[in-house]
């Protein structure tokens, strides 16, 4: 145990860790409560949001070099701007508050690093750089972190179109319900040059580390204005970072007690993208996963009631295209032209002199593109109050009713999620919460003209996007997929086309309904599970001509893409590494159009090898038969090279391996953690996204958890790699041997549990600034 005396606290409080690296914070105020969330932030994840904090702000430069100076201005572009009144009123008459006391705390933890009583963490050592202090205003502004929608989607939409038709976009991603062709005629007549999203692209990416970007000078700055091709083509495709999560009313468990599950898919990294934390005070008692740069938590309970999260695919921007004048000045509105706003800011460079940068908006946004005679801009709800990521969880976290919970989502503004919540009354809803542009006369599936004909008309909220309180079903569920009810009018009130049509929705429904997860072991079950149907799908469609050993597989194989299975094994190889790819060359010989469309959408490759699409199959002049047959004799001779002739011995987890990949690994000091081999694929419900050039794991889920509503110390969690984001020590990368293997820990919430549990404790006292070590 320690006690340190820490400036800023009013009244003793304290952070017990438990054996598993979860921080359970106990204070006397609910000021210090969230002081101490920051404070323990520094504490375990310094590098990580000072990182983040200077990415988002457009910081970067000054301790990077002008290698970065590009990406600073695209962020500084994203930031919001408006009325910080507004702001903080969406997210609850105590929010400025919260964050306050948050920034105040990671303050407090910096300047015990700053004098020396802290450990620098190693990657600040490493790149000669020193973690900042924080404002308040620092933890809502950033919004170029959040998941973004459809704006490189409709890009990529505009460029196939030119190059082929709507029916062979529906391989990069497909709509959901189908559009008339119709609404192609709203789409903006010019077309835009390859380039025209890059700055977006470059404003919510995440920060490199490569030796030649550190070493870049000013003249070489340009350079580093784009993201790698890899992030476009993954941007302008179906989005894989979903999640799932449902609700189970007390009638179809068990226990006669609410389960609610949830596990986010994210990017994989090192440290993870989310913390999981406890935190008591006097009126509060919250515990569940959050963002370490963000107070509060956004999914877990409250002791009364669970809530977690999924993203709803409404669709929250829009491409704006503009005639400029000959100047370049201005733009056509209406029936004249409307002068661009343009902001100078001042850039700090290391090792350069600081830098003048020009900022330039239109009535629509941010602009990302000007040049011969044309500019595009970004219409986003990111600029308008109330659309920090998450935020709104500072009102939606502390609600124990359905009604407080829905009335609380009406000011959550993005990003665009699925809220599923039960309580200890027996409760459960579903609720879709967000900010969708009220838009009259096109459904934002292309970029349009910015010259006035295609304006938002405020927003829906949840207030008027659909929910559902207790199902006679016995439990509420979301994968992402599209959830709207039967009758929604799609044209007067379009929300979004663009959702996931991978089948973990009807997994999870299929499984919690025949009573598949009656119990918290069922739900980590389900959380797990690597049954797809997409793949028993394709395998009925395998001919009798296919070649007979790969055939017999897979007929024979239940769809489970289990880490030991050799048919997965096949199967994954099959259709990534040879199906989808021969198809494409079939249906876009030309190279750029092939790369829109890459790896193409398994749901649609279905459907068009079932013959639903024939008139796409007849342009092509695909014969399905043989084309199957072909492919899967090249999958079968490509797996005998790579593993031997006896299938017996081939393992999925031999070749889908999980990476959780540090952002310093280029420079040469891996802090990686893995490989870990790994079930599932981009169709089951534990998604397991993987890339057909390495199948290394990209996105899936890092933290899970199961709550039993009411006997809270059942409840369950993981997050891998680990809990903390110091290289080195124990809880960096402790958790992600259990996660590999589908296991998790006990989500400890009483205080006789935590206390059992607890593996260091620091105890903390308000005062000056000297520390002690206690027994």
């Amino acid at each position: 145990m320690t006690t340190l005396t820490l400036p800023g606290l009013s009244a003793p409080a304290s952070i017990s860790v438990d054996e598993w690296g979860m921080a359970h914070i106990r204070a006397g105020t609910a000021r210090d409560l969230f002081f101490l969330q920051g404070f323990n932030a520094a504490r375990d994840r310094l590098w990580q949001i000072d990182l983040w904090r200077k990415r988002g702000l457009g910081l970067l430069a000054a301790d990077f070099g002008p290698g970065y100076l590009m990406q600073d201005r695209a962020a500084r572009l994203f930031l919001y701007r408006g009325d910080m009144a507004a702001e903080w009123a969406a997210y609850g008459e105590d929010a400025e508050d919260i964050c306050t006391a948050f920034a105040t705390g990671i303050n407090a933890g910096v300047d015990l690093v700053l004098d020396g009583s802290w450990p620098l963490p190693p990657e600040f050592a490493e790149l000669g750089t020193r973690p900042a202090h924080w404002a308040p205003e620092d933890v809502v502004r950033i919004r170029t972190h959040c998941l973004s929608r459809n704006a490189a989607s409709e890009f990529a939409r505009m460029q196939v179109h030119a190059l082929a038709d709507p029916e062979t976009d529906l391989l990069r991603v497909p709509l959901s319900p189908p559009v008339p062709d119709s609404e192609w005629q709203t789409m903006a007549d010019i077309r835009l040059p390859p380039d025209a999203l890059d700055v977006y692209a470059l404003a919510t990416a995440p920060v490199t580390f490569q030796r030649e970007r550190l070493d870049a000078t000013l003249e070489e700055a340009a350079q580093w204005s784009t993201v790698d091709a890899s992030m476009t083509v993954q941007r302008a495709a179906a989005p894989m970072e979903g999640s799932n999560n449902w609700a189970i009313s007390a009638g179809l468990t068990d226990t006669g007690r609410p389960i609610m599950a949830s596990d986010p898919h994210r990017q994989h990294a090192a440290p993870s993208l989310r913390y999981m934390v406890h935190l008591t005070a006097p009126g509060l008692d919250l515990i569940g996963a959050g963002e370490p740069s963000s107070p509060g938590i956004m999914a877990g309970h409250n002791g009364t009631a669970a809530f977690s999260l999924t993203i709803f695919c409404a669709d929250q921007e829009d491409v704006m295209v503009y005639e400029t004048t000959d100047d370049g000045d201005a733009y056509r509105y209406g029936d004249s032209t409307e002068p661009f706003v343009r902001l100078t800011e001042t850039f700090a460079v290391k090792g350069a002199a600081d830098q003048t940068l020009t900022l330039t908006f239109s009535r629509h946004g941010p602009v990302v593109h000007a040049g011969d005679g044309i500019a595009v801009a970004l219409r986003t709800v990111f600029t308008d109050p109330g659309t920090a990521p998450y935020m709104a969880s500072l009102k939606s976290m502390r609600t124990t009713s359905v009604p407080a919970f829905r009335a609380a989502l009406t000011t959550w503004g993005a990003p665009s999620v699925n809220m599923v919540y039960a309580d200890m009354a027996g409760d459960i809803c579903w609720q879709s919460a967000a900010y969708v542009p009220r838009r009259t006369g096109w459904r934002g599936l292309a970029p349009v003209m910015g010259d006035g004909r295609h304006e938002w008309q405020g927003y829906m909220t949840a207030a008027d996007l659909p929910a559902i309180v207790n199902p006679d079903k016995g439990f509420v569920h979301s994968a992402n997929e599209m959830n709207l009810p039967e009758g929604w009018d799609h044209a007067a009130s379009p929300i979004g086309f663009e959702w996931f049509e991978d089948g973990r929705a009807d997994r999870i429904a299929e499984v919690v309904g025949a009573g598949g997860a009656r119990d918290v072991a069922g739900s980590c079950a389900l959380q797990t599970d690597t049954v797809s149907a997409r793949a028993l799908e394709l395998c009925a469609l395998v001919p009798d001509t296919a070649p007979g050993a790969a055939r017999d597989l897979l007929r024979g194989w239940d769809g489970d893409a289990r880490a030991g299975s050799a048919a997965a094994l096949l199967f994954e190889t099959w259709l990534s590494g040879h199906l989808r790819p021969a198809l494409l060359s079939r249906i876009a010989p030309d190279s750029t159009l092939r790369g829109y469309l890459a790896p193409g959408n398994v749901p649609t490759v279905v459907r068009l090898l079932r013959g639903d699409l024939p008139g796409l199959a007849a342009r092509a002049d695909i014969d399905h038969d043989r084309l199957i047959a072909d492919t899967l004799a090249a999958a079968w001779d490509d797996l005998v090279a790579r593993f031997g002739t006896d299938p017996a011995a081939w393992r999925w987890g031999n070749l889908h391996k999980s990476y959780f990949n540090h952002a310093l690994t280029p420079l040469g000091s891996s802090r990686d953690v893995g490989p870990l081999a790994k079930g599932g694929s981009g169709t089951t419900v534990m998604l397991a996204h993987y890339e057909a050039s390495d199948y290394r794991v990209r996105i899936g889920a890092s933290v899970r958890m199961v709550v039993d509503v009411g006997a809270w110390d059942n409840s369950v969690w993981i997050n891998a790699p680990g809990q903390s984001g110091i290289p080195g020590t124990p809880h960096y990368d402790d958790l992600a041997p259990l996660w590999a293997e589908g296991r998790y820990v006990p989500m400890l919430y009483s205080q006789e549990a935590v206390d059992k549990a607890t593996a260091s404790r620091l105890n903390l006292r308000p005062g000056g600034v000297s520390a002690d070590a206690a027994d």
